[in-house]
């Protein structure tokens, strides 16, 4: 009988830590369904051009507010808020102070209706320390949108849409994330307490054997088995010494070198992560996700060029002019453009040259947000490479994103054919041939 009691201990411990177990693995498969980490494509648009709002409540024609609104936010809001001054006057009330054939040249080119001569042209530069406006290649409609647009947003409430747009994006990322964090936060609590519980089972567990040992030491009506059982301690000496054991050791640690070889040669030219030092301190944060300014601002080309241009100095001075000129990192450009020199900025994402990579197919025509490569660029204090860029990273994307054809005729009989071939499949990049090597590679 006591043989049986002395043996059952060990079996017990063994049942505490399984179970233990399988609710671990069973919290962690939680904790992976609840919290879901990176960027999903589409999901952060804080930095990408502005898409259509919703008719403004202000009358007008619906279309072209919303219109109005996107070109705003795209072109205009970096400099002009419609109830408040920012870099350059508020724009509300523009229609009361000047024509529609007044703003419509002096937003196409200010520098040549300032030479006119025209004296409310002369007074706002002058007023504004001769600061220059940029060009903007956009229509008579696109600028009349605009102003309907403004028009809209008229008195309310001096709500600028820059800040309106931060509010938003601030808002979105309280809505999808809160509830994650939120549900990962108790996960990880729960898994502490099971730890905690665990452990003080395990002692309470020792303590119990411990006086169960000492109560049968005291016992007289024990036959040898039952003194053998209890005095019995494990040999570890043999444990280490195992053939079977030193084998698995061995078989493990080539393994794990095999692995780390692999992986250390599979990671040549891999630069994740890369985060070098540039020469001046320029925050993403700040400019794209704080004050909301368009990725296509300062990057001209991203929407139009097979490469993303760097911004030359000039961009900057459209802002920083007036803008902390006494920073000693806005000093840095000055001197830059003191000297006619560029500025050294570190290139961090940089393709193969076998491979060839169009920026302008994936933003303007495939509509990818900057967000879907680059992360969450405008969380960024200082820029670091968020994806792999690898090829296979490249392909995976093709295999799964759907090609837009609604509405292109190019497209009709091939939708039909992979429709024929593919019932239910959608019809992703790869199905038009983006995953063929001549492709990227010719």
């Amino acid at each position: 009988m006591n043989s049986i009691r002395l043996r059952s201990l060990p079996h017990l411990l063994l049942a505490f830590v399984l179970t233990f177990a399988g609710i671990q693995q069973a919290s962690a498969q939680d904790a992976a369904a609840v919290k879901k980490e990176g960027v999903t494509p589409g999901a952060t648009a804080a930095a990408t051009p502005a898409t259509a709002a919703a008719p403004a409540a202000g009358g007008g024609d619906a279309a072209a507010i919303a219109a109005g609104d996107a070109l705003f936010k795209g072109n205009c809001a970096q400099c002009h808020a419609v109830n408040e001054q920012v870099v350059g006057p508020a724009l509300g009330g523009i229609t009361k102070r000047r024509p529609i054939s007044w703003i419509l040249p002096w937003v196409k080119n200010s520098s040549k209706v300032v030479a006119s001569g025209d004296d409310y042209a002369v007074a706002l530069f002058n007023k504004f320390n001769k600061q220059q406006m940029p060009s903007f290649a956009l229509s008579d409609k696109e600028i009349t949108s605009i102003v309907a647009y403004i028009t809209s947003e008229e008195g309310k409430g001096g709500v600028t849409a820059k800040n309106a747009a931060a509010t938003d994006g601030k808002d979105g990322a309280t809505a999808t994330g809160g509830a994650e964090e939120g549900a990962g936060k108790y996960v990880d609590i729960l898994l502490i307490v099971l730890v905690v519980v665990l452990i003080v089972l395990v002692v309470t567990l020792v303590i119990i054997g411990n006086l169960m040992k000492d109560v049968l030491r005291g016992r007289k009506d024990l036959d040898g088995r039952d003194i053998e059982i209890l005095e019995q301690r494990f040999d570890w000496s043999k444990f280490y010494r195992s053939p079977v054991l030193r084998g698995i050791v061995g078989t493990v640690f080539a393994l794990v070198l095999l692995y780390e070889g692999v992986q250390s040669v599979m990671a040549v030219g891999l630069n994740q992560g890369y985060q070098p030092t540039q020469p001046i301190a320029f925050s993403h944060k700040l400019h794209a996700g704080e004050h909301q300014i368009n990725c296509a601002y300062c990057h001209t080309s991203v929407y139009k060029s097979k490469s993303a241009n760097i911004p030359s100095a000039n961009i900057c001075m459209n802002c920083h002019a007036q803008i902390k000129t006494e920073s000693p990192e806005i000093k840095k450009i000055y001197r830059a453009i003191e000297r006619k020199q560029p500025i050294q900025w570190v290139r961090i994402h940089n393709l193969p040259d076998l491979a060839y990579f169009n920026h302008s197919q994936h933003t303007q025509v495939a509509g990818l947000q900057c967000q879907t490569c680059h992360g969450p660029i405008q969380n960024m204090e200082v820029v670091y490479q968020y994806s792999a860029l690898t090829m296979g990273w490249c392909i995976n994307c093709h295999r799964e994103m759907p090609l837009n054809t609604k509405d292109n005729k190019y497209y009709d009989n091939l939708v039909k054919l992979h429709d024929t071939k593919n019932a239910g499949a959608p019809f992703t990049v790869s199905s038009n041939g983006g995953t063929e090597c001549s492709k990227c590679h010719y």
